[in-house]
């Protein structure tokens, strides 16, 4: 199985930019007591979550850092909504993408790193072809056009792992207290084989969150089916 990074297509001249954040999230980390960070992640987003059952919702809607404490009583308020095989961080992000968006978009929209998505009668051909693993969710985004597309976003789970290999040789192990690591995207990225997942044809890898991969099967259907707007980035992976 050959594997592909997924980035935007900036040759195709669209003009399509959605302006837009997730209705709800986990603030970022202030000043951990065993290392010392302050950090938030990004990738780690569960638009299908809907956190209106919690009590203090308020809590969850404003961008911020807090210490390490508040930090894990709310993420655990989270935790009994979320997707089996989901991985929550600082800055983790639930419920629809709320905003604006206007221009010319292709069949996927790849504006931001760590979000992905796809019109939605491109989504349903990609699910009668029985690539694994594609959900599209709901959007709250307001168009400032006439004749606007119906987006989606694709929730996409944290699955697999870089291959130690492409990492620097002195990397610390992430904190024992709060779990960050510090790692940065290698030149050269190498997927680790064994702890990709047999079953989904599209994912993110949890020590690498923002990064969006893809199996050959799901590249060759876009490209199959002329589904525009991404391109499709080699990957090696090794055992």
């Amino acid at each position: 199985m050959r594997y592909f990074r997924i980035r935007e297509d900036k040759a195709l001249g669209y003009t399509g930019f959605v302006d837009a954040a997730h209705k709800w999230g986990l603030p970022g980390v202030d000043t951990c007591p065993a290392c010392k960070a302050t950090w938030a992640g990004a990738g780690t987003n569960y638009p299908s979550v809907d956190l209106t059952p919690v009590t203090a919702l308020a809590d969850f809607t404003e961008a911020r850092a807090e210490p390490l404490e508040e930090y894990e009583r709310l993420r655990d308020l989270v935790r009994p909504f979320l997707p089996p095989g989901a991985v929550v961080e600082p800055g983790s992000c639930f419920g629809p993408l709320v905003g604006k968006a206007q221009g010319r978009f292709g069949q996927f929209v790849s504006n931001y790193s760590d979000l992905l998505l796809v019109r939605r009668e491109a989504l349903e051909k990609l699910q009668a072809e029985g690539l694994r693993g594609l959900k599209g969710c709901r959007m709250e985004v307001r168009f400032r056009q006439r004749h606007s597309p119906e987006l989606l976003e694709l929730e996409l789970l944290p699955v697999g792992r870089l291959h130690p290999k492409c990492l620097p040789p002195d990397l610390e192990p992430p904190c024992p207290r709060c779990g960050r690591q510090g790692l940065t995207l290698p030149k050269e990225p190498v997927l680790d084989v064994a702890t990709l997942p047999p079953d989904l044809d599209l994912f993110r890898l949890v020590d690498m969150t923002t990064l969006v991969v893809c199996t050959e099967r799901f590249a060759e259907a876009c490209q199959r089916l002329g589904l525009d707007g991404i391109v499709f980035l080699p990957l090696p992976a090794e055992g």
